[in-house]
């Protein structure tokens, strides 16, 4: 904007330099045509009065009279006063001697005289050595002309106020210039200013901030524009502000969202995801944004839907299987994107995880099943030898006693698999009670271990118990710890072979304690270690079934250490044995 100032301050000054000029010299020329008229009409009116008095021949025959006479009128030696004859004979000149003057026949004034006309000239002349004026006019007598009368003065005085006018002028039009300078300056400020601060303004604006406004109080045009950029700038602010909160909230939905969304263009390219997407099809933004769909998604079955929907503007809903970076089930649903126009310019995709839901259904499918088989075998028992002693076994005394214990035991299995089903329930549902008391571990684990050893010492296996030093407490559930104690060490008396053994140590670090079961048993093969916290499932069924064993023992220990804010892990290899750690926080 300062070079616009700058031209703006150039192009006035320029139009007013250019204007004082024209009329400086305008002036100056009426100024010097004004003298030279008027040096004219004075050297006009004195020729006519020394015409007037010489107009006598025999004057201009008698020198001395025609000097008396040419005296009378002019005595000033000012105006030059030479009279001439008919033949350009110099009869009298007040400066010079007549005798040594040229003849002026030739001279273009004396000849207009002749004429009967006054002739004006300029020229050098060689007599004085500088520029005069020259007037004629004729002498009559009569009618007729029998001479001349020639006035002359010098031009020198002509020049001199001639140029001490243009000095005047020229004079002028600088300290003019300076005045007009200033006054432009200022004049162009004035008007540039207001320009160059709503151009601030709206380069700010460009540049995203909103809040800059126009500074200026004028009522005119420039403050009527300043209103108007200021009333824009604060609606767009207010715009601005709208669609990026609208933003924030869009991009914090899609961010938090746990299904995932995709945006894609009509020309098929990926225009926008979010982070699920990320996670289930294993790759960044930057790698699916700007992608074709069928380059990015790498599944033919995706690509198939988001190109019908594109092709037919159609909504819809589908299962799609995924097997990239990981096998996966997804309820997909597909819906064009429609401008205001009313065009189909997209494809919204929103994509839920059904991967887990599947899972969990076909886990309570198996555990229905499991239940209804675990239920059956004891049930089936009971009723067949119910059946056989209301045949007639009851007569016999022994068989009756066996069979009435083999049904007593089938009851009680049935029962504890009954309460264990609801005890799992319970601590599912987060309705079990905890009672959280200072705990000493070493004492309890020594408890607990009591209650299994007649059993340990039939099959001849060892329980270690950890160092009773130094001591440590907990606070925690006193009976959900034991339970879990109990039957982790259960588990391990039930699948250590005879002569076994099994230890319990205990660390504590950090705020956690840690202890540890470990067995010499059967141990547990790899493939089987991700499930065995599942409900009913089970190693090695027969033996399981065999030992009394429910097969929920260790998903009620899982959950029992999850209601205790801890966590359970385990490490085994079949034939080696099998080790169980559990970490516990120290304070709730």
């Amino acid at each position: 904007m300062t070079r616009f100032r700058i031209k703006l301050t150039l192009t006035i000054l320029g139009l007013v330099s250019i204007v004082l000029l024209v009329m400086g010299m305008y002036f100056a020329k009426v100024l010097e045509r004004f003298y030279l008229d008027t040096l004219g009409e004075l050297l006009t009116r004195e020729s006519k009065l020394v015409a007037q008095s010489v107009r006598f021949p025999e004057v201009l025959r008698d020198k001395e009279e025609l000097a008396r006479r040419v005296q009378q009128v002019a005595s000033e030696e000012e105006v030059r006063i030479t009279v001439i004859d008919v033949d350009g004979n110099v009869l009298f000149d007040n400066i010079h001697k007549s005798e040594e003057m040229e003849n002026h026949a030739s001279r273009p004034e004396f000849a207009a005289a002749l004429r009967g006309e006054t002739g004006i000239d300029r020229h050098y002349s060689e007599t004085l050595g500088y520029e005069m004026m020259y007037v004629a006019v004729p002498v009559r007598s009569t009618e007729n002309v029998i001479g001349a009368v020639r006035s002359a003065m010098s031009m020198q005085d002509i020049a001199d106020t001639v140029h001490n006018l243009w000095y005047t002028l020229l004079t002028g039009l600088l300290v003019t210039m300076i005045l007009a300078s200033i006054v432009v300056s200022r004049i162009s400020y004035n008007i540039t200013s207001p320009i160059e601060e709503i151009t601030r303004v709206a380069r700010n604006i460009t540049q995203r901030e909103y809040e800059s406004r126009v500074r200026i109080k004028a009522r005119d045009e420039i403050g009527q524009l300043a209103s108007a950029i200021n009333f824009m700038a604060s609606s767009l602010e207010q715009q601005m502000y709208e669609i990026s909160e609208n933003h924030q909230r869009l991009t914090g939905v899609l961010t938090n969202m746990t299904s995932g969304v995709i945006f894609i263009s009509e020309h098929r390219r990926i225009m926008l995801v979010n982070p699920a997407v990320e996670r289930l099809l294993g790759k960044s933004a930057n790698e699916l944004i700007g992608k074709l769909h069928i380059e990015a998604g790498k599944n033919f079955g995706l690509s198939q839907y988001i190109d019908r929907c594109l092709d037919r503007g159609e909504k819809f809903r589908q299962e799609v299987h995924i097997y990239y970076p990981q096998e996966r089930i997804l309820d997909v649903n597909f819906a064009p994107y429609i401008n205001f126009k009313g065009e189909a310019k997209g494809v919204v995709v929103v994509l839920h995880d059904f991967t887990e839901i599947r899972r969990l259904e076909k886990m309570r499918s198996d555990f229905v099943a499991n239940v209804s088989h675990e239920l059956r075998t004891p049930i089936t028992s009971i009723k067949g030898f119910t059946e056989t002693l209301l045949d007639g076994a009851m007569q016999d005394e022994e068989t009756c006693r066996n069979f009435l214990q083999i049904i007593y035991d089938e009851s009680e299995r049935l029962y504890r698999m009954i309460r264990d089903i609801l005890d799992l329930s319970k601590i599912e549902q987060k309705r079990l009670t905890l009672q959280l008391t200072e705990v000493d571990l070493q004492d309890l684990m020594a408890s607990t271990v009591a209650l299994l050893q007649e059993q340990a010492q039939r099959k001849q296996i060892s329980i270690q118990l950890p160092d009773p030093h130094p001591r440590v407490t907990l606070t925690t559930d006193k009976d959900c710890l034991q339970q879990i104690i109990l039957n982790l060490v259960t588990n391990a008396v039930v699948y250590t072979p005879e002569g076994g053994a099994i230890s319990l140590s205990l660390r504590q670090e950090r705020g956690q304690v840690q202890f540890q079961v470990a067995d010499t048993g059967i141990g547990i093969p790899e493939a089987d270690l991700p499930r065995i916290f599942e409900r009913f499932y089970r190693v090695d069924r027969a033996r399981s079934r065999d030992s009394g064993g429910t097969g929920l023992g260790l998903a009620i220990v899982k959950h029992l250490v999850e209601n205790l804010h801890g966590h359970i892990t385990v490490q085994s290899a079949e034939g080696e044995g099998t080790t169980f750690t559990v970490t516990l926080p120290l304070q709730w």
